[in-house]
């Protein structure tokens, strides 16, 4: 982990990876509030860039008593993972720690597992 970014790599494509989080998210009732591609406006105004796509989601179930607890978490949620393809070709997926997020805003310790999913989904739409 750096910086409170932890990352893992995936052998399927970014728009792969994109569409099994997707449906991670949907089977889970994990709200998707934008999918946000990055390559395709940099591509729209005529600059290249590998194909990266940011997905945001979340349950206000489980963010709004973080931000309640600590307005500044809303800095941070909803939740994201980054899905980026690095110059070697290799596709990573990116999220911000919970850990380093309840450090960050300080909000109970208590209310972290609330968004610790992140991990467990970035995981498993990388397999």
């Amino acid at each position: 982990m750096h910086d409170g970014i932890q990352t893992c790599s995936s052998r399927h494509s970014v728009d792969d990876v994109v569409s099994r989080l997707q449906a991670l998210l949907l089977e889970k009732n994990i709200q998707i509030f934008a999918i946000i591609d990055h390559s395709g406006e940099a591509q729209a105004v005529g600059l290249n860039m590998p194909p990266t796509k940011l997905i945001i989601f979340g349950n206000p179930r489980g963010g709004t008593p973080l931000m309640q607890a600590a307005p500044s978490t809303a800095l941070d949620l909803p939740l994201k993972i980054l899905i980026a393809q690095q110059p070697n070709g290799q596709t990573l997926l990116s999220w911000n720690n919970p850990t380093w997020l309840q450090q960050r805003h300080g909000f109970p310790k208590d209310l972290q597992p609330n968004i610790a999913a992140v991990e467990v989904l970035a995981n498993k739409a990388a397999e």
